[in-house]
């Protein structure tokens, strides 16, 4: 039997997919985005073991609710892709209730196992987050390429998984008109994306970083304005790609 690290879940999410979701927060995750509000899952080893049983028990409890809202169980982290096996068993036994699922990663997929294909096999939908398209900045951001997430973009727009695409907007790093057009032009040819998610940049993590006594480097940074937001939207927009904020 396979378990899962789990940091904790959510039981009435209404903004990672479609309609009600069951969350579920994977522990681990590779990235060290300088905005991350879920400091305290980067931990490989943190988390609480459970099953997909421990799971399901929970979820089936919900259903009535996700189903009548369009929802359904949404897997995030952390990176849930890190656990893939895992997430690929959880998601099985969704489909198999009728429950929609989710995927919610930064699609850094280190080796294309056949796990990674039946995980895709039992998702219904993806929200993939691309932080910069620049691999300069992103690794300013994040502390690594954005190679292997792009590849991730290309490889479900190569089996056609319904994507949406998240895309935080922070001063410094991502509010610039150049870094939205290189997005948009890199995911105009996905006949799979259906929309893009312009996320503004909160700061409600800080705290989070503050019990790890660790210093919180965009502290002093400010959300993006609506103008700004509208500008970026517009971008998409005039490339017949779908945005929202």
């Amino acid at each position: 039997m396979t378990l899962g690290r789990i940091h904790s879940v959510e039981s009435f999410g209404t903004v990672d997919g479609p309609g009600i979701r069951y969350i579920t927060f994977l522990q681990g995750c590779l990235m060290r985005c300088q905005y991350c509000h879920n400091r305290d899952t980067w931990d490989l080893e943190g988390g609480k073991l459970m099953s997909v049983d421990d799971i399901m028990k929970q979820v089936v409890s919900y259903q009535p609710f996700l189903d009548a809202s369009g929802g359904g169980l949404t897997a995030s982290g952390g990176e849930a892709i890190l656990q893939a096996q895992f997430v690929s068993e959880l998601f099985k036994a969704c489909k198999a209730q009728g429950i929609h699922t989710c995927l919610d990663t930064n699609g850094f997929v280190r080796k294309y196992d056949p796990v990674i294909d039946e995980l895709l096999d039992n998702t219904d939908l993806v929200l993939l987050d691309i932080k910069q398209m620049n691999d300069a900045k992103h690794i300013d951001l994040t502390k690594v390429s954005n190679h292997r997430t792009l590849q991730f973009a290309q490889y479900l727009a190569k089996r056609n998984i319904k994507t949406w695409i998240r895309y935080v907007v922070v001063a410094g790093f991502t509010e610039d008109v150049q870094s939205a057009i290189e997005l948009a032009e890199f995911i105009k040819p996905m006949q799979n994306v259906e929309k893009v998610e312009l996320l503004p940049y909160h700061a409600l993590g800080e705290h989070k970083w503050q019990s790890f006594g660790e210093q919180y480097t965009l502290a002093n940074v400010s959300a993006p304005s609506a103008q700004t937001m509208q500008q970026l939207q517009q971008v998409f927009l005039d490339r017949g790609i779908k945005a929202t904020y």
